[in-house]
């Protein structure tokens, strides 16, 4: 589920011993003091563009967003990898992770999140779906906010905010699904960035 990561036995919250096998673009991390648990995790970071880009690619751990502007990130089920890295263009970005819960409810990995680079900026990125029903676009009431101030940034768990979407469905209930519940279709995330330039996040199993 977390591609291929060096000599590692993990183990989840089902006790299902998974065997990893090596590979580049995840770390094995330990204690930094940076906020961010220790261990192995896979790395996203989406980087400030001032103008749209032209070109695309996969692959790698980078999705160009833009710098100042609203980018989309589409999102499909697999292991992780960068399906399309330009979310600057009307296309948007392509980026595919497992499902995150289990068939009991219980998250099979965490995400964490935090702004780098030059202090100033702000961005939040919002969970967003089509209901099938009706076509239309919801996005969560719930986003994960960066701001990047002086001083050292430090990661903050926001698997809440992007592994899961609340929304008021046509019933008047507030409901919660996670990541592709057959519910709805299309999910994405929407980035509201405003003058960020890096922001980094980190995926960890359970």
């Amino acid at each position: 589920m977390f591609g291929r990561l060096t000599r590692l036995t993990l183990v989840g919250l089902t006790g299902i011993t998974l065997a990893m096998i090596p590979g580049p673009r995840v770390d094995a991390g330990g204690t930094t003091g940076n906020g961010a648990p220790s261990g192995a995790h896979f790395n996203l970071n989406l980087i400030g563009k001032a103008e749209p880009m032209p070109q695309e690619g996969s692959g790698g751990n980078v999705i160009f967003v833009l710098e100042n502007g609203i980018s989309k990130i589409y999102l499909t089920p697999g292991p992780f990898a960068v399906l399309d890295n330009n979310a600057t263009d009307k296309n948007g970005g392509s980026f595919q992770l497992p499902p995150p819960t289990t068939g009991t409810g219980s998250l099979t990995y965490t995400v964490w999140i935090r702004a780098v680079g030059k202090p100033g900026g702000s961005g939040s990125i919002t969970t967003c779906a089509t209901d099938p029903t009706t076509g239309e676009v919801i996005c969560s009431l719930n986003s994960a906010v960066t701001v990047r101030t002086k001083g050292q940034s430090k990661f903050v768990n926001v698997s809440s905010d992007l592994l899961f979407i609340t929304y008021v469905n046509s019933l008047g209930q507030t409901v919660t699904v996670p990541l592709f519940d057959t519910s709805l279709q299309n999910y994405f995330w929407q980035y509201d960035n405003q003058g960020q330039k890096i922001v980094q996040m980190r995926f960890y199993p359970q």
